[in-house]
């Protein structure tokens, strides 16, 4: 397991930092791919137990196509067009289909298709910021050193459950030591963002290790529906794509809004 994991990350790493440094088109079709495959996860594991059939043709380029929009210059009604337009097709679909849940196999896709891909947009958004390459490596390093930092650290010491619920793994000795670790690496970051402090970041690294964490509870809500350990095996070693992506879930968002907010 060690040795696959270790094997993709030294493919999968080098080619997202190459497509993540030209910026543009490149990242934001990357995104919109990553987006397409982490719904085609989502769709699987939702109709593993009947509980709904979701119209995968349908979700897939949904999520997909609402990432591509957001690497287009900003216009809000293209977005609300696009979004309108994706419900009447959806709509229509649902009159095709000889299905008695029709309606909520429709809603279940929409649901999944937007809650992926008006998230993950967030990504090509903070890209094209001014100096969108050092926010989007701040946000990246710290959501993976806050990661890292958790899971090490609720390995050592972790006694108290977090979530038990929804992820019985999870300590909150581990979210604390992702939000301090997190934190850290935010504070060094932004050494190399213009126009914000070491203090300023360390909140953003504050604000990352808050809201991180829930993006991966928000995937084992799906998962434990579906009695699945992970969203697919497409990644050697690391599961499946939503597995890689689900802190930035919230992360990419909030990053965003706080840096376009607070003017930096």
């Amino acid at each position: 397991m060690l040795k696959q994991r270790v094997i993709s990350a030294i493919v999968l790493v080098p080619v997202v930092a190459v497509l993540a440094w030209l910026g543009g088109w490149w990242f934001s079709v990357f995104v919109a791919f990553y987006a397409g495959v982490t719904a085609w996860e989502l769709f699987r594991m939702l109709g593993m137990n009947d509980f709904a059939h979701p119209i995968m043709w349908l979700g897939v380029p949904v999520a997909a196509l609402l990432v591509l929009e957001g690497g287009l210059p900003q216009d809000p009604i293209r977005l609300q067009a696009f979004l309108v337009v994706s419900v009447l097709i959806g709509l229509v679909t649902a009159l095709f289909l000889n299905r008695p849940n029709a309606p909520t196999d429709l809603l279940i896709t929409l649901g999944g298709a937007f809650y992926l891909g008006l998230t993950l947009r967030f990504l090509a958004l903070l890209r094209n910021r001014p100096d969108g390459l050092w926010w989007l490596l701040l946000t990246a390093i710290t959501v993976w050193v806050m990661d890292s930092g958790a899971y090490f650290t609720g390995r050592a010491i972790g006694k108290h459950k977090f979530w038990p619920r929804i992820s019985p793994k999870k300590t909150w000795e581990g979210f604390f030591g992702g939000l301090i670790t997190g934190a850290i690496a935010a504070a060094l970051m932004a050494y190399f963002v213009p126009d914000v402090t070491w203090w300023q970041g360390a909140l953003l690294g504050v604000a990352i290790g808050i809201v991180g964490p829930l993006g991966d509870l928000s995937e084992s809500l799906f998962k434990r529906q579906a009695g699945a350990k992970d969203s697919s095996n497409l990644i050697p070693g690391h599961g499946g794509f939503f597995d890689r992506i689900d802190s930035f879930i919230f992360a990419a968002p909030v990053v965003f809004l706080i840096a376009q907010f607070l003017g930096f």
